[in-house]
């Protein structure tokens, strides 16, 4: 068996799909593992910790390699490396991007989404939504900070008192509590909100002040698997009211909103950005996919009446060593369910839950039900 991990070519991306320590592990299962030259050094991991660790490094790794693993979907230039029938795992961004499906399809690989991954006991180890999740909603924070003109915490010195600045979440998920507990441990005045009523005891464990309307129709809020119902429109226009009022007393606010295969629900019109004081910061975790925030521009920081709108795409990868190290533990977890440990042979079990809920293409043919070519 050869596992090839593969460098990055989008030179946005920082992050790579192994460490050291994964390298020795795959070594462990039965595999000769190959990386690209390269393919760390944005994650401060040079060629020579990859050959430490057991990988041989070479310009051709992918080839006739039987998995290559990366962060991002390969595109067609690269799929033309790879072997016919070989696994290729990645995060793959699948909705919206049937054009690129059709081309891992016709390459003829067998292709995986990891962020297709079940959220069930046994897979929760491999959850790359949740590990690079957890990275974004702390460096929202940073970010926050950095473009906030004043200090987060309270401080009382001899000159006078320096108030704590006011930070609201909008979205109590991963991200969410993680934005949480970061402005916490800076000494913020947080609030947060979330249409799933469950979400309340989880703010308040991190010392936050939760906010919604609770009314009856919040309190039933919930189905029985944990998801949220969909409110009713007098509910939405009651608490988009609080909310509207909420935000003109805030200094920092990170919206955390982000649905699989959808656009971004906007959380923030215009005029709501137009009532926040001078000097205060949106950060858009979701400007991805639109953004939740009117006005938030991909890859910049807009500015309207001396209010800093904050649109990064891909925060986890501003902490790239810690988020690519997440990221290879997801990655082995799930591939080290493909292999037959007595044999040392890949041995992927096609009616596997987890299997079936990630692949995408098998056999020159998108195989995932969500993405079957419309008639």
């Amino acid at each position: 068996m050869k596992i090839a991990v593969a460098k990055e070519i989008d030179p946005s991306e920082p992050r790579v799909a192994a460490s050291p320590d994964t390298v020795k592990k795959f070594k462990a299962l039965g595999f000769d593992v190959a990386v690209e030259p390269g393919a760390g050094i944005k994650s401060g991991l040079l060629d020579t910790d990859f050959s430490a660790a057991g990988a041989d490094v070479a310009a051709d790794a992918a080839k006739d390699a039987d998995v290559v693993i990366k962060v991002k979907r390969p595109e067609a230039s690269e799929l033309g490396q790879y072997r016919r029938g070989a696994l290729v795992i990645a995060i793959m961004d699948p909705y919206g991007n049937d054009a690129a499906l059709k081309t891992m399809a016709e390459a003829g690989v067998a292709a995986f989404a990891m962020e297709l991954m079940p959220r069930i006991t046994r897979a929760q180890v491999m959850d790359v939504l949740s590990s690079q999740a957890n990275l974004a909603g702390y460096r929202a924070v940073i970010e926050a900070a950095e473009a906030f003109g004043r200090a987060f915490p309270m401080m009382m010195t001899a000159a006078g008192t320096v108030p704590a600045a006011k930070v609201f979440i909008m979205g109590v998920g991963v991200a969410g509590l993680q934005a949480i507990a970061t402005a916490r441990r800076l000494g913020a005045i947080v609030t947060a909100t979330d249409v799933r009523p469950a979400t309340k005891e989880q703010v308040e464990s991190l010392g936050a002040k939760f906010l919604a309307v609770e009314d009856e129709e919040f309190r039933n809020a919930q189905t029985a698997g944990g998801y949220a119902k969909e409110m009713s429109k007098e509910y939405q226009a009651k608490q988009a009211a609080l909310t509207a009022e909420h935000i003109k007393k805030q200094d920092v606010v990170i919206t955390t909103a982000l649905i699989p295969g959808r656009p971004a629900p906007r959380l923030i019109t215009a005029e709501m950005v137009k009532s926040m004081r001078p000097g205060s910061v949106l950060v858009d975790l979701a400007i991805e996919r639109g953004g939740n925030v009117e006005g938030a521009r991909s890859g910049e920081t807009a500015e309207v009446d001396g209010v800093k709108i904050v649109g990064l795409p891909n925060l986890a990868g501003k902490v790239a060593a810690s988020a690519s190290g997440l990221y290879a533990r997801n990655l082995f977890s799930f591939i080290e369910t493909l292999v037959d440990k007595k044999a040392k042979a890949l041995a992927v079990n096609w009616d596997d839950e987890l299997v079936k809920a990630t692949a995408l293409t098998r056999d020159g043919a998108v195989i995932h039900p969500n993405f079957q070519p419309k008639a």
